[in-house]
């Protein structure tokens, strides 16, 4: 659907020039789609006609959306307290919304389940996704004039965006196009930060934490399924994992309305998580961050 190359543009914070990658501007409105071009083209070459996904919104719409366009039938799991914008853009696809009270993690086994008949399109599990989500990082350093940045500073839940970026860039090494790739700095919501507690305490893989809610619902993953890949990636380049709050999260969304960006709460806090690794970095640096999510998705809940 003419996905990708989305702009990339540059923006003061605090002082600090940073560029950011504006991919509320896909066609579903978030970065998903990435993912779920390349995963739903796959699944369409091998003749699947019909697939099952849990989402707590963006990627059930991107999933939905692709296996429209292809004629894929898809059932999305969702939890109950998903964003009705969310569940409104999912149906207007044709998908199947199956809502799942409790947590994001019950969604997922109830798909997982379902999964046992249906081929799984999981954003998270699914390594075609990983490979659609690494664009990111080929987008970036062609747009840069074949340069990577220092420091790239993007959202982590699952880990779908991180992880594709690592992949990126990794291969961009490999291939002799760059020298290093960039630190990976990871930003969470403090009310469920696995991977920030887990990278605090030097841990290898995340442990149970106690979850509370948080405005910033498309990183509320509890139990991230590749966690350890996550922070082999951010020991790998030297990096590091930010956790921020509410209020940082709600002051950061208000900033970027008032800089011509409507976006939801989970791209704030990647801003709110931007603001703070710039307040203490010591050398000067190209930094590179991204907008993940139109905010027309959670208007209702920024009321």
């Amino acid at each position: 659907m003419n996905e990708g190359f989305t702009p990339l543009e540059g923006i003061d914070l605090n002082g600090n020039c940073v560029l950011l990658k504006i991919d509320y501007l896909f066609p579903t409105g978030s970065y998903k789609d990435r993912g779920a071009t390349v995963l739903i083209s796959k699944m369409k070459e091998w003749g699947v006609q019909k697939v099952v996904e849990d989402s707590s919104g963006n990627a059930g719409s991107a999933i939905a959306a692709y296996c429209a366009k292809t004629g894929i039938e898809c059932d999305i799991y969702v939890p109950q307290y998903t964003s009705p914008g969310k569940l409104v853009q999912i149906q207007a696809y044709g998908a199947t919304l199956k809502r799942v009270k409790g947590s994001r993690e019950r969604t997922a086994e109830k798909a997982m389940e379902a999964a046992s008949k249906i081929p799984y399109a999981s954003h998270c599990w699914n390594p075609f996704f990983l490979h659609g989500t690494k664009t990111f990082a080929f987008e970036v350093w062609e747009q840069m004039d074949w340069r990577a940045p220092d420091t790239l500073v993007l959202p982590i839940g699952h880990g779908t965006l991180f992880l594709g970026v690592y992949m990126g860039f990794k291969e961009l090494k490999e291939a002799g196009r760059i020298k290093r790739i960039p630190k990976l700095v990871g930003v969470q919501s403090a009310s469920c930060a696995p991977l920030y507690q887990a990278f605090k305490k030097g841990w290898k893989e995340t442990k149970q934490i106690e979850k509370r809610e948080t405005i910033a619902e498309g990183i509320a993953i509890a139990e991230p399924v590749r966690g350890k890949q996550i922070l082999e990636a951010i020991r790998d380049t030297d990096g590091e994992i930010l956790a921020v709050t509410e209020n940082e999260i709600g002051v950061a969304l208000k900033e970027m309305g008032r800089k011509g960006h409507f976006i939801e709460p989970t791209s704030a806090a990647t801003i709110a998580g931007l603001k703070k690794y710039l307040g203490k970095k010591r050398h000067k640096e190209t930094v590179v961050s991204t907008l993940t999510g139109m905010g027309l998705k959670s208007a209702g809940k920024m009321l």
